[in-house]
C-alpha cells in the first residue's frame, strides 16, 4: 500500500506533527505500508523532515495556486504507484483537485484538523464535496458536527483523534528556560505554545497575565510563549508593553523541539478561540504538566473541567486566572489532575491507536 500525504504548509505546526507522527508510528507498526510526504520546498516542515527518516518530496509553492505543486503530486502519483493520497490541509486539497483535473489521480481522503465552518461558497463547498475524496478524517466530534453542516455525504465524516508518538517524547532542550531567562525557584512558570496566529488568540494570553499581575497583584508568575512569529506578533509585543509586562511574559518565537520544555512548566496554558483538537494538550498529559484552557473544539472531549484540567469559556481572562492561581496553590489537585490525563493519553490518545485507525480505513476505500 502507497499513500502520499500532501501538505502545503510553509510552517511547522500541531497538522505537520500530525503527518510526522503518523508515518513514524506506522512504520513500526505497519511495515508493509509505505509512507511518503510532499511538502514545500524549503519551509519549515521541509527542514524538520529533513532529520527523521521517513521518505519525503518537496515542491515549490511561490503561491496558493502554484501549479508546479500539482503538477508534482502527477508526477510522484505515476513514479511511486501511489494508492491513496492523504491531504492535510486546505490548500493541499484545492492543488490536489487542480491535479487530479490535468491528471487522473487515485482516491484521496482529507484530514480536517481544525473546527472552523467550511465556507458557504460555491468553490469551497465543491472543493470539500469532491467526489474522490472517500473520507474526511475529523480530529475530534465537534469537528465533525461542525464539518456535517456543510458535507453532503455524511457518511464520508469519521472522527480520529490525533496523538502522540511514546517512543519520540523526550526531556532533551538546548537550555533550561530558568537559566536561561534567568528565574528563580520561587516563580511559578506558565507555558504555551502555538504559532501567533488569530486562532491562538495570545490577546487573551496576555490579558490573563494583566490580570494576574497588574490587577491581582500577583508577582510570582512568569509567562513564557513559545511559537512562530508572523504579522501579528509586532501587536503582541505593543500590547505587553502598554500593560507593562516584559519583565512578567517572554516570547521566545520558535523552538525546535518544543515540547520537549513542556516538563519545565509548572502549567500549561491555551487561550484559544478556534481549535480542532491541539496536540500540546496529549503532549502536556505525557509530561505531567496540568492544563488550563478554553473549552473551544474538541478541547472539552478530553479534558473535563474539574476533572483534569480546568477549563473557561474562551476570551474569559479572569476566570483563566482564576484557574491558575487554584491550580497553582493546589498541588494535590495538580497531582490529580496529571495522573489521570496520562492514564487517559496511554489508554485513548496514543499515536499507535490513531495509526491502528487510519490504517482501517485506508483498507476500506483501497479494497473498495
Amino acid at each position: 500500500m502507497n499513500i502520499l500525504h500532501v501538505s502545503a504548509v510553509k510552517n511547522w505546526g500541531g497538522g505537520e506533527n500530525h503527518i510526522e507522527a503518523l508515518c513514524l508510528e506506522s512504520q513500526l507498526a505497519f511495515p508493509e505500508v509505505n509512507h511518503q510526504i510532499l511538502c514545500v520546498r524549503n519551509g519549515k516542515f521541509h527542514q524538520k523532515i529533513r532529520e527523521k527518516n521517513i521518505k519525503f518530496f518537496t515542491a515549490p509553492l511561490a503561491l496558493k495556486f502554484d501549479l508546479r505543486f500539482s503538477r508534482k503530486i502527477i508526477s510522484l502519483c505515476r513514479s511511486e504507484k501511489i494508492d491513496l493520497l492523504h491531504l492535510h490541509d486546505p490548500t493541499a486539497l484545492t492543488l490536489t483537485i487542480l491535479a487530479d483535473k490535468m491528471g487522473k489521480l487515485p482516491p484521496m481522503v482529507f484530514s480536517k484538523k481544525t473546527s472552523f465552518p467550511i465556507k458557504d461558497r460555491k468553490q469551497t463547498l465543491y472543493k470539500y464535496n469532491y467526489p474522490k475524496i472517500r473520507k474526511i478524517f475529523c480530529v475530534s466530534e465537534e469537528t465533525k458536527k461542525i464539518a456535517a453542516l456543510k458535507i453532503r455525504d455524511k457518511e464520508k465524516l469519521v472522527t480520529i483523534y490525533h496523538g502522540v508518538n511514546l517512543q519520540s517524547q523526550n526531556c532533551s532542550t538546548a537550555f533550561d528556560l530558568r537559566e536561561k531567562l534567568k528565574i528563580g525557584p520561587e516563580k511559578i512558570l506558565i507555558g504555551n505554545i502555538g504559532n501567533h496566529i488569530r486562532a491562538k488568540n495570545l490577546e487573551t494570553f496576555i490579558e490573563t497575565v494583566h490580570e494576574l499581575v497588574n490587577i491581582q497583584k500577583y508577582k510570582n508568575f512568569h509567562f513564557v510563549q513559545l511559537g512562530v512569529f508572523t504579522d501579528r506578533t509586532e501587536a503582541l509585543k505593543n500590547k505587553i508593553a502598554s500593560y507593562k509586562l516584559e519583565d512578567h511574559i517572554s516570547l521566545l518565537g520558535f523552538v525546535p523541539g518544543a515540547s520537549n520544555l513542556i516538563p519545565q512548566f509548572d502549567i500549561m496554558l491555551l487561550t484559544s478561540q478556534s481549535e480542532g483538537l491541539p496536540g500540546v494538550i496529549y503532549e502536556s498529559f505525557f509530561h505531567k504538566t496540568p492544563v488550563v484552557s478554553t473549552k473551544v473544539g474538541g478541547i472539552p472531549e478530553i479534558i473535563e473541567n474539574g476533572v483534569n484540567g480546568l477549563l473557561a469559556e474562551k476570551e474569559d481572562f479572569k476566570t483563566l486566572g482564576q484557574h491558575i492561581l487554584h491550580l497553582s496553590e493546589s498541588p494535590e489537585l495538580m497531582k490529580k489532575f496529571t495522573d489521570l490525563s496520562h492514564e487517559k493519553l496511554f489508554k485513548q490518545y496514543t499515536s499507535k491507536l490513531m495509526a491502528e485507525k487510519t490504517l482501517a480505513e485506508y483498507k476500506k476505500i483501497i479494497h473498495d
